[in-house]
């Protein structure tokens, strides 16, 4: 197996972490108006089926471009990635804030009008390109950071991920309460453009790029072998694939569940509150790492997540419900970054961003096809039939009564799921060959033609 190890260069690091803080400025922004989108739409139409498409339209737009965005980072240089990555967003909220002052609100908020549908497309499009960054922020930890210290790398990626997932909760909320989706829009659009002036000055360090004139744009099959050349990394793709079926539930229904419990102010600071546990998490990983088996590590936590997805809404208690959040974002950053160690470790470097790239195809894919299904299900069925007599004394003993048990009985079965998976996994053979492909990975450094240039190329 070729060795994914490169010679880390000096000063590696403190560029890495340049990077890293350049990627979370730019996440905060998107995420920040794609939430703010969310809760916008929710207050003015109160529709878990419009939010719920949201969801699965964001998942399927990443599942449909993330191969080819993986291409991309293995074909040009990481730092042309990122700047590319960042000028198409800017022209996407830029374009979404023509749209939002030019077509007037009583249009814009009909779902039946294209308009509405014009409007979140693009800035969706806006915010799903943020994605190729991440995909080359992924590539950098193998390039920049010792490969003994890539699980800790990842951590940080993890906690300032948590940082800015916490800000943006919070001002998501406050903005679309006190400044409206009007001024929103504009703060989103502005900052998203600063992050483009830092990566100008910086300089990223990578080897020369061969060029395959075989592989093609979207290089499905390249991905594709390099996943299975790997015993049980296809299995893991697999399974966080699964994982993200019951994430799917999540995504349609938990703004719904929080904003049935507190003003849309109140809840943008409880789920940046509770957010902090993503900052937590991505410490104690930076910290002490994922252990000498990352697979098994993240197999224990995911079936700890189902636990949580069951017991975080049996009753219509803010507490629980705010407690759930918490736990449930600290152990988060460890699952994610256990995949993305294993990868590093095991994939070579010049082949990383196709194979992260057709994970997050297949993982993305998952999670709208649960999120499009729920949500109707959900609005039509299973919340109506818990507001009845025959409902409540079916699953009152269960989950009680309020006014969102139909949503937390599809979270109890959401979660119940994921332990099943996750104890499952621990039985295959796949997992044990995983684990022993990851401990038995070539550690050696890379031939010092593998050696990054001191000078990048644009």
């Amino acid at each position: 197996m070729t060795s994914s190890v490169l010679t880390s260069p000096p000063g590696g690091m403190r560029t890495f972490i340049h990077v890293l803080v350049n990627t979370a400025v730019a996440n905060l922004t998107t995420n920040f108006l794609w939430f703010a989108v969310v809760f916008w739409v929710y207050l003015e139409t109160r529709s878990i089926l419009a939010t719920g498409v949201l969801g699965g339209v964001y998942m399927i737009l990443i599942a449909a471009c993330s191969m080819w965005f993986g291409s991309l980072v293995d074909r040009l240089r990481k730092q042309r990635v990122m700047l590319i990555s960042a000028s198409l967003s800017l022209i996407a909220f830029v374009t979404g804030c023509v749209i939002f002052f030019v077509v007037p609100s009583g249009e814009l908020l009909r779902l039946d009008r294209p308009w509405f549908w014009l409007f979140t497309l693009v800035v969706l499009a806006g915010c799903v390109v943020e994605v190729l960054r991440n995909l080359a922020l992924a590539t950098t930890v193998t390039l920049l950071v010792p490969v003994e210290r890539h699980a800790n790398a990842n951590g940080l990626v993890g906690t300032v991920q948590g940082l800015a997932f916490i800000a943006t909760s919070v001002f998501s909320g406050l903005s679309v309460g006190f400044l409206g989706m009007g001024g929103t829009i504009i703060i989103a659009t502005v900052v998203v453009g600063l992050p483009i002036f830092h990566l100008l000055s910086l300089r990223i360090p990578e080897p020369e790029i061969v060029h395959d004139p075989n592989r093609s744009a979207v290089d499905f099959r390249g991905g594709m072998a390099a996943l299975v050349a790997v015993p049980g990394l296809v299995a893991l793709v697999i399974f966080s694939t699964l994982n993200n079926l019951s994430g799917g539930v999540f995504m349609a229904l938990l703004d719904p569940y929080g904003l049935e419990l507190f003003p849309v102010e109140v809840w943008g600071i409880v789920f940046g509150v509770a957010s902090t546990g993503f900052i937590v998490g991505g410490v104690v990983v930076a910290k002490w790492g994922l252990g000498k088996n990352p697979v098994r590590t993240m197999l224990v936590l995911a079936g700890l997540l189902g636990v949580l997805g069951m017991v975080f809404t049996v009753r219509d208690w803010p507490w629980l419900f705010i407690t759930g959040i918490w736990l449930f974002m600290a152990i988060m950053p460890a699952v994610e970054a256990a995949e993305q160690t294993v990868i590093q470790r095991v994939v070579p470097f010049d082949k990383q961003g196709r194979v992260f790239g057709l994970a997050m195809t297949f993982e993305a894919a998952a999670a709208p096809i649960t999120s499009l299904l729920i949500a109707p299900i959900a609005e039509f069925w299973i919340v109506p039939y818990m507001r009845t007599s025959a409902g409540t004394a079916r699953w009152g003993w269960l989950l009680g009564e309020g006014e969102s048990r139909g949503i937390a009985l599809i979270f109890v079965w959401a979660g119940a799921a994921l332990v099943l998976i996750a104890a499952g996994a621990f039985l295959t053979k796949s997992y044990r060959s995983l684990s022993r492909s990851y401990a038995g990975a070539d550690s050696r450094e890379a031939p010092a033609t593998s050696s990054p240039p001191a000078t990048p190329q644009h």
